[in-house]
């Protein structure tokens, strides 16, 4: 059904591809505030986590006790092959805390490795959240402005440092070398660029020191509710956000984005 409707609205991204989730997230928006009935869904939504037929490989875990400049220059790699996105999906499933999800919408992926070839880390952005009030107050957007230029944004929805690696400093440097980059690669591959990185920290697990280092902006704390948050108790995990605007007049720029 989304596909039809983006094909009949001519609702395309500017590499003229059919915004397939976004309008998905519209018509879930519409159904939740009663103004349309879906038809019942043909297959149930798969559960983040869920790793059936991701494949994990040996790989080497000899520790990695360095200082960052014994490993510089990085080698960042846009994971883009078969065989690398094998390994990033083996990767994230087995270390990082939410496992590995499917990919929804835009998104980019990147491996990163020392000067010598050893590997690291790896980093996930995905689609920005649809709604975020301490995001939305911090940009200062319309709900209009919103639904134009949400395409801006992306969400660093992965991060794993590989557990067998204690470099001091490590994590906030790649932040910064993928802040410098991560536009040009998107507008490379999407034919658009971006305005501003998100990503959602659980306070109870982590202190966000990596994103503080590398100058991302706290502009508040989620309350732990859902899409469905007015109507139910706090059910998920309450999230410090975070935001890195990759350009000085980024509310402007959002503003004046033209276009679905």
């Amino acid at each position: 059904m989304s596909v039809e409707l983006c094909e009949m609205w001519d609702w395309r991204d500017a590499g003229g591809k059919v915004k397939d989730m976004s309008c998905r997230d519209l018509l879930s928006s519409l159904e939740k505030a009663g103004q349309i009935v879906l038809p019942p869904r043909m297959r149930l939504p798969r559960k983040p986590g869920d790793s059936k037929g991701i494949k994990h490989f040996a790989h080497d875990e000899t520790p990695i006790i360095r200082k960052l400049g014994e490993l510089q220059p990085l080698d960042i790699e846009v994971v883009t092959s078969k065989e690398s996105m094998t390994r990033f999906q083996s990767y994230i499933d087995q270390y990082h805390y939410l496992g590995f999800d499917r990919f929804i919408g835009e998104r980019m992926a990147y491996m990163i490795s020392s000067r010598n070839g050893e590997s690291l880390a790896c980093l996930l952005f995905g689609s920005a959240a649809w709604s975020c009030r301490e995001k939305d107050s911090f940009i200062g957007w319309s709900k209009d402005e919103r639904s134009r230029g949400l395409k801006m944004l992306t969400n660093n929805s992965r991060f794993l440092i590989f557990p067998w690696v204690n470099v001091p400093h490590l994590a906030s440097h790649i932040l910064a070398l993928i802040a410098r980059r991560i536009s040009s690669d998107w507008e490379l591959k999407y034919g658009h660029g971006l305005c501003l990185l998100e990503t959602f920290v659980e306070c109870d697990r982590f202190k966000g020191t990596c994103y503080k280092a590398a100058n991302w902006i706290n502009v508040g704390r989620t309350t732990g509710r859902g899409r469905d948050g007015g109507h139910h108790n706090a059910i998920l995990p309450i999230k410090d956000v975070y935001i890195y605007p990759l350009e000085t007049r980024f509310r402007q720029a959002l503003s004046d984005t033209k276009g679905m």
